[in-house]
């Protein structure tokens, strides 16, 4: 279709990037440090962005050009807010502000054990026998401002993440389980989905183990909060 559209002349565009900015469509964008125009339907050809250049090298013209994609410029809007690198809701971006409610200066690690990596660890580990375990997911430890004191001090600590090791998790600890007299349980998991394979495969190895281990189940928020 014939219809208006801006046009930049590379020659007069000094590449401050001021019209990439304005453009609210994000049809403008930087390459090589000269303003492009990168999506001729995300264009409504109203013209925000030539009113921010300063040296006049964005213009109209009348040519032929795809239609203006409402559908396809809101979308894009929207996986830039939130995008999810992986597909996982879990890995969605989110900013958070700084939660003070358990800041504690100074604490003394409470880390009884090493290595901490439930991939790792061998299952008759002499520290198994007789201990509180907990296993955490990656993130919790640095979601919770005082995880060290609140959930590690006392335990013997095993993590991982069930999304991105890629291990039978209630394999192992099925074997953990059953060779070692382990007394309590305790699971640090965050709120997304993804994180749900952890209590799971506890789950799944206890009774596999055919012991009576007590279970706990904590939830933490990505802002540091208890969920449950």
């Amino acid at each position: 279709m014939i219809r208006r559209i801006i046009t930049i002349d590379e020659e007069k565009c000094n590449g401050c990037g001021l019209c990439a900015s304005a453009c609210h469509e994000g049809a403008i964008g930087m390459v090589d440090g000269k303003a492009q125009l990168l999506r001729e339907d995300y264009c409504d050809g109203l013209g925000d962005c030539l009113p921010a250049c300063p040296t006049g090298a964005i213009t109209f013209v009348e040519r032929e050009a795809p239609a203006y994609n409402e559908a396809a410029v809101l979308a894009a809007k929207k996986a830039k807010e939130n995008p999810l690198p992986c597909g996982c809701p879990g890995s969605a971006c989110q900013s958070i502000g700084q939660n003070t409610s358990a800041a504690t200066a100074n604490v003394p690690s409470r880390l009884a054990n090493f290595p901490v990596q439930l991939k790792l660890v061998p299952p008759n580990a002499p520290y198994f026998d007789g201990a509180d375990l907990l296993i955490a997911a990656d993130c919790t430890a640095f979601a919770y401002g005082n995880f060290h004191n609140d959930f590690m001090k006392g335990k013997v600590t095993l993590i991982g993440c069930p999304k991105l090791d890629g291990v039978n998790y209630a394999e192992k600890l099925t074997q953990i389980f059953a060779i070692n007299d382990i007394r309590s349980v305790t699971v640090t998991r965050m709120t997304v989905p993804c994180c749900g394979g952890l209590p799971f495969a506890v789950q799944t190895a206890i009774q596999n183990s055919g012991k009576d281990i007590p279970l706990q189940v904590a939830v933490i928020a990505p802002d540091g909060k208890l969920a449950g």
